[in-house]
């Protein structure tokens, strides 16, 4: 009898999502970009369990059931009520937010190792709760791959040197980081990309990959190994998500032994997935598998 395959543990914020455009009703999605990854890797058929705080509020239930939907084990703490953001969406769809938000998760013990361990965004550097989160990953690490997303929130970030210092940290104690072309932005303005990138490799990581919007993204890994991958060309409904989807295909991908050039190909076609529809809304593994094989033909004229 084969034995169950662990679970990626995700650990940080669900957020309310409080879509708001001109003309049209608030939209409300359950979202938070470890909660997206979470549910991102559930979709695609990887088992996953969610460390996190929820309210015993609709906007909880709501995120509760969503995330149970796909099959996401959720530890929740109990919080007076669940974080939310206003997200206001530009004319091309991108996404802006103002958070209401805490984050004071306790001290937590794992009964066993998980598969990987998965930590970023407002969960990963705002404290009190920060603290539980790195000291979890700095038990486990060597133990078990251990990846970061950054997914910064400058209205949530304060100071910008500090926080620079408490993400490094945090990419610092990972294996495989990725993060946005404006993550890096807003914490190294000026600098490219690739400098950044090199730069994080040397503090630890064996992989950094950053997503480029609409030029794709590249990767870029301690031995010197090089990677890139166009964007997918979809008709943008929003872009909320698309950062985590992304990143839970990037890691379904490595954890299925796939090489970097694949699996930066499955993740921007999961990203490109994500746009094409309202909120962070990420593909099956079908859904997946489809895009991949249209890609795969149009690239070779089959049909």
């Amino acid at each position: 009898m084969t034995s169950p395959v662990p679970p990626v543990l995700v650990i940080g914020e669900c957020v309310a999502d409080i879509v708001r455009s001109d003309g049209v009703p608030d939209r409300v999605h359950p979202g938070g970009s470890p909660a997206n990854v979470a549910y991102g890797l559930a979709r695609l058929g990887r088992p996953a369990v969610l460390l996190t705080e929820l309210g015993r509020d609709a906007n909880g239930r709501l995120i509760r059931s969503h995330l149970e939907s796909a099959g996401v084990l959720v530890r929740a703490a109990e919080v007076a009520r669940t974080p939310s953001a206003v997200v206001r969406l530009d004319g091309e769809g991108r996404a802006r937010y103002t958070f209401d938000i805490g984050w004071t998760l306790p001290p937590t013990e794992l009964a066993e190792a998980p598969a990987a361990i998965h930590l970023g965004s407002i969960g990963a550097v705002t404290e009190p709760g920060a603290a539980a989160v790195l000291a979890l990953v700095e038990r486990w690490r060597g133990r078990t791959p251990v990846s970061y997303d950054p997914n910064v929130r400058p209205a949530l970030m304060g100071e910008r040197a500090a926080a620079v210092r408490r993400v490094e940290r945090c990419v610092a104690l990972s294996d495989l980081v990725k993060a946005s072309d404006e993550d890096l932005a807003w914490l190294y303005p000026g600098e490219r990309p690739e400098a950044v990138a090199e730069r994080w490799l040397s503090l630890g990581p064996s992989v950094v990959a950053v997503t480029l919007g609409a030029g794709g993204a590249f990767a870029r890994t301690a031995e010197g190994g090089r990677a890139q991958a166009p964007a997918v060309p979809v008709p943008v409904a929003d872009t909320v998500g698309a950062g985590d989807s992304f990143m839970a295909a990037l890691l379904d991908a490595r954890a299925s032994g796939a090489d970097l050039p694949t699996c930066l190909t499955h993740a921007v076609t999961a990203a490109a997935l994500t746009v094409a529809r309202p909120g962070a809304n990420p593909p099956s593994a079908a859904e997946l598998a489809a895009a991949l094989t249209d890609g795969r033909e149009a690239r070779t004229g089959a049909v």
